[in-house]
């Protein structure tokens, strides 16, 4: 009888513990983990269980062959900014549960649409994407099981999962130049008559080489709105793009002109840009030609 009494305070206590929101220390702690590859952004939420003495993936513990929540408590949820490839598959923008299935020398990575899925409510008609991988012998004994991103380039990644002494990576790969082309066009569209984004639109179309003719109209926008050696120069590198090196020069010459004349301390960064620029359309502007006549004396 007493030992009941005491099992019902504990569930009451635990129960009003629960209903304060009382936060304690959990046997599995969170964990957060965000990367930027490129343009995109992407978010790992899960939680960290640790070994304690045991052995991950037997028949007791994190099991062989079944589902597991890749994580412990609530479901580890990964979420990209854009659509990225996983092993050359590609997963759309969003948020995705994240389960796996660990195999005797193999995985199976799943990404799930249903984000509160675990191994109790997991269904593979609700699967995203799933992709296998290959386990790895890691270098040291991992206590609590991690998952982190590394490699990381402006357009790749690699997602790592690592516990004991046991690593699977996934390949993270994002189209760089698609994404931020896009971002570039949202910009104009959002703030179609700020300066410095259409300065800044037209410049990123100039190091692509795309679409030059928008480039300059958006380049005489930020122009018409109060030119300065920054726009000027821009504009000038894109007539110069174009050929058109007779227009570009001037622009050139009046950029460098104006940088010297401005308090703006960042000048000294363009200026051999400017000057070399100013070099190499004079060399391919034709000479002009010479006037019959001149200097000849009169009979």
């Amino acid at each position: 009888m007493h030992k009941l009494t005491l099992t019902a305070v504990t569930l009451c206590l635990a129960a009003q513990l629960a209903t304060a929101q009382i936060k304690l220390p959990s046997p599995s702690p969170g964990a957060s983990v965000m990367q930027t590859v490129g343009t995109t952004d992407m978010t790992i939420t899960y939680s960290r269980p640790s070994l304690k003495g045991r052995q991950p993936f037997t028949s007791s513990f994190v099991p062989l062959g079944k589902v597991w929540r890749t994580g412990a408590n609530s479901p580890t949820l990964f979420t990209t900014t854009t659509d990225v490839m996983v092993n050359g598959k590609t997963l759309a923008a969003g948020s995705y549960a994240v389960l796996s299935i660990p195999e005797e020398g193999s995985a199976t990575l799943i990404f799930s649409k249903n984000k509160t899925s675990t191994e109790q409510s997991y269904k593979q008609e609700e699967d995203a994407l799933r992709v296998n991988l290959t386990p790895m012998e890691n270098s040291e004994k991992v206590e609590t099981f991690t998952i982190g991103f590394s490699d990381v380039t402006d357009s790749t990644a690699k997602l790592n999962f690592i516990w004991a002494n046991i690593k699977a990576v996934a390949d993270l790969k994002v189209d760089v130049a698609a994404n931020s082309a896009a971002n570039v066009d949202k910009a104009v569209a959002e703030k179609p008559n700020d300066p410095a984004v259409l300065q800044a639109a037209a410049s990123y179309n100039l190091s692509k080489g795309r679409n030059l003719d928008q480039s300059l109209s958006w380049i005489d926008q930020s122009i018409a709105a109060g030119e300065n050696y920054r726009n000027l120069y821009v504009k000038s590198q894109i007539l110069g793009k174009m050929g058109k090196y007779a227009e570009a020069l001037p622009l050139a010459q009046k950029a460098l002109s104006l940088g010297q004349s401005s308090n703006d301390g960042a000048f000294p960064f363009f200026k051999d840009g400017i000057e070399k620029s100013i070099s190499e359309f004079t060399a391919k502007v034709p000479a002009l030609p010479a006037i019959k006549g001149k200097g000849k004396k009169k009979a």
